[in-house]
């Protein structure tokens, strides 16, 4: 379980501090969880501060019990919490078999990894050596990057909207890799994202804007508030 007590993030810029996340309360404990909102509302940053890649000015981060405020991404990661870019990192020098490996934490068999690809509908013979540089394309390096998580199988995983490039392969197969997760790890999965079909699947939508949690509750209750005709007043961009 995540918990989130008065969370805040500022930052220094030419015009002073400005404040970025305010006062955040949350705790994540669903299967599924989706952040939602506006561009630029923060739903990235309190992602990478719930990863450890960005640390709070205020307020203490919680992961099953304990204070992991001021550890650091790698540390967190080997706690269990998992992170996924909106745009993947790429790493020259390492094939996708090295970075499978990588993220399973152990060598694993090459049937293994190519299983992981299969998952995420890439044809594994294709891909298993190919290196992880600028000759994979955005949305093939999103895939490689789903079936990381996969092999690491953490018990909180988090998406940077996950749906991002990977038009040619079916929102049925995302969803369902998100499911086999779930049933392989039974732990949280936290996705920002804006598409209807993925918000669609969560147990938990939290709504934020302007650095602040404007709406939360069970997909029942705030996604119709969501597609409403009273939409505009929460979200500035379409589901």
């Amino acid at each position: 379980m995540l918990e989130l007590k008065n969370v805040g993030y500022r930052v220094e810029d030419e015009l002073g501090e400005k404040e970025i996340l305010k006062n955040i309360n949350l705790t994540i404990n669903d299967r599924f969880v989706a952040f939602t909102g506006p561009n630029g509302g923060g739903k990235s940053t309190l992602a990478k501060v719930i990863a450890g890649i960005i640390t709070p000015t205020t307020g203490k981060i919680y992961f099953n019990g304990e204070d992991v405020t001021e550890l650091s991404v790698t540390e967190r990661a080997k706690k269990g919490i998992s992170y996924a870019f909106q745009q993947p990192v790429r790493f020259k020098g390492l094939t996708v078999r090295d970075l499978i490996n990588i993220a399973a934490g152990k060598p694993i068999k090459v049937s293994e990894a190519c299983a992981y690809l299969s998952e995420v509908g890439m044809c594994a013979r294709d891909y298993i050596d190919r290196e992880v540089n600028a000759s994979l394309s955005g949305g093939e390096l999103k895939r490689i990057e789903i079936a990381t998580i996969l092999a690491r199988g953490t018990e909180l995983s988090i998406f940077d909207e996950p749906e991002a490039g990977i038009d040619l392969w079916s929102f049925g197969n995302l969803i369902k890799v998100f499911e086999k997760m779930h049933e392989k790890t039974q732990g949280n999965i936290l996705i920002i994202s804006h598409q209807e079909r993925i918000l669609n699947i969560a147990d938990k939508i939290v709504v934020i804007a302007d650095g602040e949690v404007r709406e939360q509750g069970e997909k029942g209750e705030v996604l119709p508030k969501l597609l409403g005709v009273d939409a505009c007043k929460i979200l500035t961009d379409k589901l």
